[in-house]
């Protein structure tokens, strides 16, 4: 599939339109049949529709309902699929100023047959309203644009992409021809073209493999596509496929920075010859919402530089200039090693900030990014194995960096807490258990940064036991001691253990919520702030540390007749948020005693007996009544068997239970 395969398609389906509109008798004036959208730009696949609109005017409208009725059946009995419309010429033009679709489709209007002049008259119009109101359309396209990506995700880090409408796909580099139409911005023009032939390859493969209209790549087409693509294996398929789509990203989101700060500029007002710098760092100014060097910036000098940009692009959420970013790339010094302490302040300072994916990207894209961290190639768009993961793992680190920097001002290192955030899953990619492979490379990091020995220690562990708090959590019991123990114990010195569960448990939080909602559920979240809540007790040795019987007052029915049953249900109020406030290690997160019971559902406690099989039975009857549990606990008080049941029913009938 190429260039050529698109356009033979394309003459071919000119041909049938011609001979459909001439073999109807389709009038040489007044009217002209129009491709509009993919395949006005000679984008068709294999199985895409042709998107046609028949524009008439003047004389030739009485006729034209009429005649496009007859001229539509040729093409149906043909067996394509068909788009159609049939509009007068100011309708045409209102249907482009009302309809931001309408016009980018018509921005691409190409003449098949009838009235070339129409054609002609009607790409000028539209263009010189487009440009004339584009200062006022760009707000409601930029919406439009940031809706669809809100739906569909992004190309290089969906777990099935959709070529076309996914950020990074087809349909926005149709949209960055319409900015550039605008005259407002321009775009790398020879890179988007690169990226967005071989994306259509990519789709033309993707139609003939699948035998229908489609633009999501499901798992089982990865193998076939690098097959057709001539590469080895479903994983350099994917590569490929994500690497395409990182690099429409990039230049989208390049593109619409500058766009939208040309909206903001005040209209009329001559745009300045010389670029009005504003000092910034040693080296780096920013110029039209934009990172640079200044004049004085000696790159083969001074081996912060990069950091520097980087780190001051990201805090303040601006773009770090390409040109910026590929000129270090090509002429900044290599970082000292061991890094010195500014350069770990500046690294800290580019993960904490607001813009960092943008400016990571820009690293990485312009190959500023092997300079910092060349190990970050062995996980550059590297697909997760686990379908909950919603990125690819390099963009997943980057999301649990921003995660930990809301968390960072609570702890002790917040230094150690972002580098172990973004290097937590560095070891992907190998055979070896990626917790396990990643704590050398990590180590080996840290050490090139700089960091102290006890600081190397911290990150290379946290990375080692990144999953340690969320897997016990979800599979022990937190209140039996050997649970804390076991945790305990890889912690490492037991004199900065302490130290090392609190940023362990900022890490999971981060790491979790980076990974998708449904890893960092409230239910979840509540599991393991209750464990690391126990081990903090066990660690200070207090009284309390030793889990406490919830001991019931007994009551009086049961000291009256021995074989009564006490069972009491009491609905839960889904009142408390599962933020780092409301289950923190203030003590808030035992959430009586439980650490459960503010997340909704009910608490049942039964009281009976003591006797073998009692919480089987139990068990029994709450599955009877399809009663799903979240917890239990059960103790014996005297000869009593005590229990408490915390289930997702908020209004559980005690009666029924208790037959």
């Amino acid at each position: 599939m190429s260039a050529a395969d698109r356009a033979l398609r394309t003459a071919a389906a000119d041909a049938r339109a011609r001979a459909a509109y001439l073999g109807q008798g389709g009038p040489e004036t007044g009217a002209a049949l129009v491709a509009v959208g993919g395949y006005g730009r000679g984008d068709l696949a294999p199985r895409s529709d042709l998107d046609l609109v028949l524009i008439y005017e003047g004389a030739a409208a009485p006729e034209s309902e009429e005649f496009a009725q007859a001229l539509w059946y040729p093409l149906w009995d043909s067996g394509v699929g068909l788009d159609h419309a049939v509009r007068g010429w100011e309708e045409t033009l209102a249907a482009a100023r009302s309809d931001l679709k309408v016009a980018l489709g018509l921005l691409d209007a190409r003449h098949v047959v009838g009235d070339p002049g129409l054609t002609l008259r009607l790409r000028s119009t539209l263009l010189a309203e487009w440009r004339r109101d584009a200062r006022e359309r760009l707000g409601s396209l930029a919406d439009m644009v940031a809706a669809r990506h809100a739906r569909s995700g992004e190309l290089a880090h969906a777990a099935v992409p959709d070529l076309k409408e996914a950020e990074g796909g087809l349909r926005d580099t149709t949209v960055l021809q319409a900015l550039v139409a605008t005259w407002l911005v321009d775009v790398p023009h020879q890179e988007l073209v690169r990226s967005r032939d071989a994306l259509l390859d990519v789709r033309d493969h993707l139609h003939e493999i699948t035998g229908r209209a489609s633009d999501r790549i499901q798992p089982e087409a990865w193998e076939p596509l690098a097959e057709r693509l001539g590469l080895d294996g479903s994983a350099a398929a994917q590569r490929h496929v994500r690497e395409l789509g990182r690099r429409v990203t990039h230049v989208s989101r390049l593109t619409w920075r500058r766009a939208q700060a040309v909206r903001r500029r005040p209209s009329g007002r001559p745009r300045p010859r010389r670029p009005q710098l504003t000092p910034l760092a040693r080296g780096v100014a920013l110029s039209r919402g934009e990172v640079v060097l200044n004049a004085k910036a000696r790159p083969a000098r001074d081996p912060l530089l990069m950091l520097r940009a980087a780190a001051e692009a990201s805090e303040r959420d601006v773009v770090l200039a390409p040109a910026t970013a590929a000129r270090l790339a090509r002429e900044g010094a290599d970082l000292p090693v061991p890094w010195p302490a500014e350069a770990r302040s500046l690294l800290v300072r580019l993960l904490a900030g607001p813009g960092l994916v943008d400016v990571w990207e820009t690293l990485d894209v312009t190959g500023a990014l092997a300079r910092i961290l060349p190990e970050w190639e062995r996980v550059r768009l590297l697909p997760h194995a686990s379908a909950i993961h919603r990125f690819t793992v390099d963009r997943h680190m980057l999301e649990t960096c921003r995660e930990a920097s809301a968390l960072m001002r609570s702890q002790s290192r917040p230094d150690v807490l972002m580098v172990a955030a973004l290097l937590h899953d560095i070891g992907k990619g190998g055979l070896v258990e990626h917790s396990v492979a990643g704590e050398p490379v990590a180590r080996e990091i840290a050490t090139r940064m700089g960091f102290d020995a006890h600081a190397v220690d911290l990150i290379a562990r946290l990375v080692r036991r990144h999953l340690l708090l969320g897997s016990v959590a979800t599979s022990r019991d937190p209140d039996d001691p050997l649970t804390c123990q076991y945790v305990l114990e890889r912690l490492g010195d037991p004199g900065t253990a302490a130290e090392t569960l609190d940023l362990l448990l900022a890490l999971t939080e981060a790491d979790a919520r980076a990974t998708s909602s449904a890893a960092w559920t409230r239910w979840r979240a509540s599991l393991v702030n209750l464990l690391a809540s126990r081990c903090r007790q066990l660690l200070t040795r207090d009284a309390a540390a030793q889990p406490q019987p919830d001991w019931l007052p007994v009551p009086r029915a049961l000291i009256d007749d021995p074989d009564a049953v006490d069972i009491v249900v009491e609905p839960l109020e889904d009142s408390v948020e599962g933020t780092p406030e409301a289950v923190g290690p203030a003590g808030a997160a035992d959430l009586r005693g439980w650490g459960l019971d503010a997340y909704g559902g009910a608490t049942v406690r039964v009281i009976a007996p003591d006797r073998i099989g009692l919480m089987a039975d139990v068990a029994a009857a709450l599955a009877w009544q399809r009663v799903s549990v979240r917890a239990a606990r059960a103790w014996p008080q005297d000869d009593l068997g005590c229990s408490r049941w915390q289930v997702a029913d908020a209004h559980l009938d005690a009666a029924l239970l208790g037959q």
